[in-house]
């Protein structure tokens, strides 16, 4: 078979294309395809690595004499080359070996990083050998890289976007992957991290929302009626409420406000307070997290059996429903009372610790019993820590659960997944439960070492890698492990206790789960359309009002004996110009009734009383993803996310945008 002008080869052994024809002999000639503009394209079977290889330009044209596909390909100029590289390598010409790849590439080490153009460390990039480097050079043929980068950068991009398409292997936001990708918002060198600490629940164990909290729920309200409070009659609506909302326990309201605190929506109890109620309640206050008496952030999805609680219970309030003997009650007085009936500590996560008064059994030993009830399995989840682990990164997992519940958990949603009768301690070269998070972050508590299957534990004042604890510190963890700082990533659902402490105090690195951002990113595309209707409207009504405030001008500049804006506005007829302002008054009127109901409505296919958990209103941020982009430097809706993208993978945030940046529709020229 002929083949002319030979622009691209590629191995699918090794991944790699011959720097330069003809093809050494330790490739066979598999097929040769056509592109569009009938350019054959070669397909090398590599039969051994023991060159060296490097991405060829495919502006370069190549010519090889022609050979039939099941013939080795010859060059008798290769052979004395082809003989160096065995007698480097100890091999001789009937041995099928590959160089190694540390004889090929070196990793940048924590003693000789660098800082990139980007501010971030270059420690855990590789780059070629020197000595390999210059051999590649020599090779015949060299390096095809002369020319422009920017014309070789492209073609070399169009290539790789095509092996990956040859190769099966989908980019990590193509169609149909897109909710499943990992979103920055500080650039992240994922190479550089050392160590990657993981929170279990939530993260690491996904839970069924409404069968966990539903359980939560029935027993809050359970503790409630043993305490002469009326709930017959309540359900458990887990719709009432979103994560990123804020209860004002001093008006027994949940509000969601925009990236600035001001509030945007409100319910009182479970009902829709209107923009005007919103507007006279809170025209004249921001919300403030840091006055913890008044607001309580809804961190995380264990907020939500509480938050639907409190909500239900202020509606029976204002009903008076209440028993005389309980005694007076305002809004904050009863948000104590379902905090108790929950026995919400400082964590979340001890909910699942403490005992059920109705049946007499622990909600924990519930889960453990029926996990399948209440866990949901990710299949790709242990795969994707397993990744991570065989790229170097020291994985922790620290958790506010105890040990028993989280060994059993873990057990459960990891050990099945796992390859060669892996148990999922083998990933972690620490573990650390009871951490009693957020205070893990600031200060330390006693640490005891977990020594039997059974969680008998000893005193500890030395943590070690490879020890699984109860208690300590994070400052303990950098001590044992020698790192600290930016080196370490932390993974967890809650914005505050996981995120933000773990960043304030420590300035670790830091990725948020958030699995409802699936659910988001499908509702975004449902609501697409709406949306751009929704925005070309009020663009219309936008275009009219300007007309109508130039006009309205006119006449208060005329009115008042002075001359218009222009010598054609101040000689209009006054007939003329009313008539015409009535005119743009009624269309934008029969606007305002169409954008309204069209604007309450977005974000409906998310939740039909907040709208996008991203978002308040159609323009702004909501107060969640200014927490989000505050603390949190990736996100993404569940850990097995990481299997999309690779351990060396470099996150880039995205430009922000600002109201003073260039739109399409806008002149471009100097002041005059």
């Amino acid at each position: 078979m002929d083949l002319h002008a030979v622009q691209s080869s590629v191995c699918f052994n090794c991944l790699r294309r011959p720097m330069s024809f003809p093809i050494p002999r330790h490739c066979v000639l598999m097929d040769t395809t056509k592109c569009r503009s009938s350019v054959v394209t070669a397909r090398v079977n590599c039969l051994s690595s023991s060159l060296p290889y490097f991405e060829s330009s495919p502006s370069v044209d190549r010519r090889v004499s022609g050979r039939k596909a099941d013939n080795w390909i010859t060059d008798t100029d290769d052979e004395e080359e082809e003989e160096e590289h065995r007698k480097e390598n100890g091999t001789n010409g009937s041995n099928n070996l590959s160089m190694k790849a540390e004889d090929l590439f070196s990793v940048t080490s924590s003693s000789h990083f660098e800082v990139d153009y980007l501010g971030e460390s270059t420690k855990g990039d590789m780059t070629i050998k020197r000595t390999r480097f210059d051999k590649a050079l020599d090779y015949k043929g060299g390096l095809t890289l002369d020319g422009p980068i920017e014309e070789i950068a492209k073609a070399e991009t169009r290539e790789a976007e095509m092996l990956l398409h040859e190769l099966g292997i989908p980019a990590p936001l193509s169609y149909g992957l897109a909710a499943r990708g990992i979103f920055c918002s500080r650039t992240l060198n994922f190479r550089s991290i050392t160590a990657i600490g993981y929170d279990m629940d939530y993260t690491l164990v996904q839970y069924n929302v409404r069968a966990w909290e539903g359980r939560a729920y029935d027993y809050g309200m359970d503790n409630l009626r043993s305490m002469g409070y009326p709930v017959d009659g309540l359900e458990f609506d887990p719709d009432l409420v979103i994560r990123g909302l804020i209860m004002d326990k001093e008006k027994g309201n949940l509000v969601k406000a925009d990236r600035f605190g001001y509030v945007k929506r409100a319910v009182h109890g479970t009902r829709m307070l209107s923009n005007r109620s919103v507007s006279e309640m809170y025209g004249r206050e921001l919300v403030d997290l840091r006055n913890e008496s008044r607001w309580e952030f809804l961190n995380t999805l264990f907020s939500v059996s509480e938050a639907v609680m409190y909500m239900q219970m202020v509606d029976r309030l204002d009903e008076g429903a209440l028993p005389p003997e309980i005694g007076p009650l305002d809004y904050q007085g009863l948000y104590k009372v379902v905090a108790k009936a929950l026995f919400r500590a400082h964590v979340e996560g001890q909910l699942k610790e403490l005992k059920m008064r109705s049946n007499r059994m622990f909600l924990q030993n519930e889960i453990i019993t029926e996990p399948e009830r209440f866990v949901e399995l990710e299949p790709e989840l242990p795969l994707a820590l397993l990744d991570q682990k065989e790229a170097g990164k020291r994985l922790l997992l620290i958790t506010n659960s105890d040990y028993h519940y989280t060994n059993k958990m873990m057990n459960y949603a990891f050990n099945k997944f796992l390859p060669n009768d892996m148990d999922w301690r083998d990933l972690f070269e620490m573990v650390i439960v009871s951490a009693k998070k957020p205070e893990f972050f600031q200060i330390s508590h006693p640490l005891y070492e977990v020594v039997t299957e059974d969680g008998l534990m000893r005193p500890c004042f030395k943590a070690r890698p490879g020890g699984l604890y109860s208690g300590g510190s994070a400052q303990m963890v950098e001590t044992a492990l020698g790192i600290h700082g930016d080196e370490i990533l932390y993974v967890g659902d809650h914005i505050y206790t996981d995120v933000s402490q773990s960043k304030v105090h420590l300035r670790w690195r830091t990725a948020l789960i958030c699995r409802e951002l699936e659910e988001e990113f499908n509702a975004l595309a449902r609501g697409k359309d709406h949306r751009e209707k929704l925005i070309e409207l009020m663009n219309q009504k936008e275009a009219v009002g300007d007309v109508f405030n130039q006009l309205r001008l006119a006449l208060q500049r005329r009115t008042k004996g002075r001359p218009a804006q222009t010598r054609s506005a101040t000689e209009m007829n006054d007939r003329e110009l009313t008539e015409y302002m009535q005119k743009l008054l009624i269309i934008m009127q029969r606007l305002d009734e169409k954008i309204a109901p069209m604007l309450e409505a977005d974000g409906e296919h998310f939740n039909k009383r907040w709208g996008y958990l991203s978002r308040s209103g159609l323009w702004d941020k909501s107060h969640l993803t200014r927490q989000i982009e505050k603390y949190a430097d990736i996100y993404t809706s569940r850990v097995s996310n990481f299997l999309r993208y690779t351990p060396f993978i470099y996150f880039r945030s995205q430009a922000q945008s600002l109201a003073h940046d260039l739109q399409p529709n806008w002149p471009i020229g100097g002041c005059h």
